[in-house]
């Protein structure tokens, strides 16, 4: 069931155009230097028609919850999600919304030379100045109260939330936003599956960080359960 994004009432950013772009269960905001949204349209039915071809081909692809490999004849966009998932342990979907906002980010960098792609909470930036992106964290007190700074000689940047209380994606913990930063949207998403994974208590939190900073990619990691949160790596918080 679509929830209503309410944290995107908070969207802001100097000298960016926001629009929003729908297909399916994709549903993406965007900013851009001008208003791309016929062709982010375009990007975003290309890349899900890939996805859905693959599954149809190969349903283990969708269903599995620890990596598989992908086909020869993979698209790019299928090989990279299964590259991602064996990375951090996890199956290719996890990887999902942050790879369609990459490749989408992608194509509407060859138009605009900022972008800004949220999908469902995982982002794809690429800024020429100083930007913030806050941390949703559902019924946390910390939730919207932690923000996260971003320069721009660190992007283009993934920065992708999991969570085990907000939203539908599948997470086999407790944390209220589980967060990894890397250059790899695709990678950025599943190593914040695999967080979110081990965080069932506040105990958790040191060891499931450490653990989620060995994943190779993985630059920046936080994570927030109830009133607790710890950071690691290259995070600077605003």
């Amino acid at each position: 069931m679509y929830s209503k994004r309410k944290y995107r009432n908070l969207f802001k950013g100097i000298n960016l155009e926001f629009f929003q772009v729908c297909v399916g269960e994709t549903d993406l905001m965007i900013g851009a230097g001008k208003n791309l949204e016929r062709e982010a349209l375009s990007a975003v039915r290309k890349y899900r028609a890939q996805i859905e071809k693959y599954i149809e081909e190969h349903p283990d692809f969708k269903a599995s919850l620890v990596p598989v490999p992908a086909s020869a004849n993979a698209p790019y966009i299928v090989a990279e999600m299964c590259a991602a998932g064996y990375a951090a342990g996890v199956g290719p979907m996890a990887s999902v919304a942050g790879a369609l906002a990459q490749m989408v980010g992608e194509e509407l960098l060859k138009q605009t030379d900022e972008i800004i792609v949220e999908n469902g909470g995982d982002i794809y930036i690429k800024t020429n100045s100083i930007r913030r992106t806050g941390i949703f964290a559902g019924n946390s007190p910390l939730s919207g109260k932690v923000s996260i700074e971003i320069f721009p000689e660190d992007t283009p940047l993934g920065i992708c939330t999991s969570s085990g209380t907000v939203g539908p994606s599948v997470s086999f913990g407790k944390a209220d936003a589980a967060v990894i930063t890397a250059k790899s949207a695709f990678l950025s998403d599943a190593a914040a599956t695999a967080l979110g994974n081990l965080v069932k208590s506040e105990a958790d939190i040191v060891s499931a960080l450490e653990i989620a900073l060995s994943i190779q990619g993985a630059e920046g990691a936080l994570v927030i359960i109830g009133d607790k949160m710890g950071v690691m790596g290259n995070i600077k918080l605003a």
